[in-house]
């Protein structure tokens, strides 16, 4: 029989519509971003579909290896279930299904920083010119040569960045703040936006929505590093005063590079501890919040932090902080396991102990009213010309949650 295309084609299933990452070519080119050439893009795509389908095709795999063989072969041997998450993480390191997610996913962190280090290092001159062009002497660049780096900073590359948040290799230097930005997008696929943004951007819009009446005249940002979150919200308050704080040098001089080169002019960055911010008056701030910085924070250092968010906040503000949901008995015990892994695998160490405390008693002890704790779900806002479908799903499932990322937070007394 002949062969008919015609009918070949009226009979193929239809084809899905595109949901996968969008292409790098479409993220944010603001006035600090590096240039990339056609072979360093087409690495930042494949790494981008990599992480998405280790995520959706093969992590699914893992569960069902873990109901087929790990937990069954557990309670055969021991003759009961398991009784936390360190016991279900041991059983699947030794799970070939495991072993080749947590490979894969290692190789693609360890790739993406390879990808972004040497797109660069190729023009690191140009862009630490760049960045000097539009900061030195400028005033919202207070560094400070004097602040001592906390151990939980300087002894870490977190998750696999090449000397992680303050590593300098000239004086000057962005390059690390730069791969950081540049190199993002493929680890998140786009899910954070056109300007890495998306966290920042469900601050405000969270904030708007459940403070409507609140009108900072000045706003803290801790540990910022190159101001990516904190830009939306300095466009969401213009009138307000931001102040953003990270120890690391480089990514304070970027920061206020890449604001700059984006037209944001009210955001100060700040070199300094989060954890002892001295310099700063009692009861200065009307907002101060984090995303995504609690988990790199030691568990010594979280009580300070939290206390100085205390004395900081002025009456009536409000402090919040966004990050992955803690570990609490909801959670199943799978799934805590594999939100381990960035701990064990991704140099991210106080990840564990970060996510099973509880927070509420630590911003009791830290000074706030119980009374007048907040607590709240948000999901990263991203471009709709960018991520349509996301766009859609505000809601972004997480391991079959929705409202992927948690807030905790409080409103000070007055």
């Amino acid at each position: 029989m002949a062969y008919d295309a015609e009918t070949d084609a009226r009979s193929a299933p239809a084809a899905r519509p595109y949901d996968g990452p969008p292409d790098y070519r479409v993220v944010g080119r603001h006035g600090m971003y590096p240039d990339t050439s056609h072979d360093e893009i087409a690495r930042f795509n494949f790494l981008a579909h990599m992480n998405r389908h280790l995520a959706t095709k093969v992590m699914p795999g893992v569960k069902e290896a873990f109901d087929a063989r790990v937990e069954p072969g557990f309670r055969r041997k021991e003759g009961r279930d398991f009784k936390d998450r360190h016991e279900v993480r041991k059983a699947l390191a030794r799970d070939p299904m495991f072993q080749w997610w947590s490979l894969l996913r290692r190789a693609t962190m360890e790739s993406r920083q390879q990808a972004g280090r040497w797109v660069t290092l190729r023009q690191a001159e140009a862009l630490n010119a760049r960045a000097a062009a539009l900061t030195e002497g400028d005033p919202r660049l207070k560094l400070d040569p004097a602040v001592k780096l906390p151990r939980y900073v300087e002894a870490i590359d977190h998750h696999c960045m090449p000397g992680s948040y303050h590593t300098e290799v000239v004086p000057g230097d962005v390059t690390g703040a730069c791969n950081y930005d540049a190199g993002i997008f493929a680890t998140t696929g786009g899910m954070l936006g056109r300007y890495n943004d998306g966290g920042g951007k469900a601050i405000a819009a969270w904030v708007r929505r459940n403070l409507p009446d609140l009108k900072p005249r000045r706003i803290l940002d801790l540990g910022a590093g190159l101001g990516h979150n904190v830009l939306p919200i300095a466009e969401a308050f213009p009138d307000a005063e931001v102040v953003a704080v990270d120890v690391g040098a480089p990514m304070l001089r970027y920061g206020l590079a890449r604001a700059k080169s984006m037209g944001i002019e009210n955001v100060t960055f700040v070199q300094g501890d989060v954890s002892n911010l001295a310099d700063f008056e009692d009861a200065s701030f009307d907002l101060i919040h984090s995303c995504m910085f609690l988990h790199e924070t030691s568990y010594v250092s979280m009580p300070r932090i939290f206390a100085e968010t205390n004395r900081l906040l002025a009456p009536g503000g409000m402090v919040l902080h966004v990050e992955q949901p803690q570990y609490d008995p909801a959670m199943p015990l799978f799934e805590q396991a594999m939100r381990d892994w960035d701990a064990f695998y991704n140099n991210e160490p106080f990840w564990t102990k970060m996510h099973e405390l509880n927070l509420d008693e630590a911003m009791v002890a830290a000074g706030f009213e119980r009374d007048r704790l907040v607590h709240g779900g948000v999901a990263a806002i991203v471009d709709p010309e960018v991520f349509p479908e996301a766009a859609k799903d505000t809601g972004q499932e997480d391991y079959g949650r929705k409202a992927a990322w948690h807030v905790v937070g409080a409103v000070k007394a007055g």
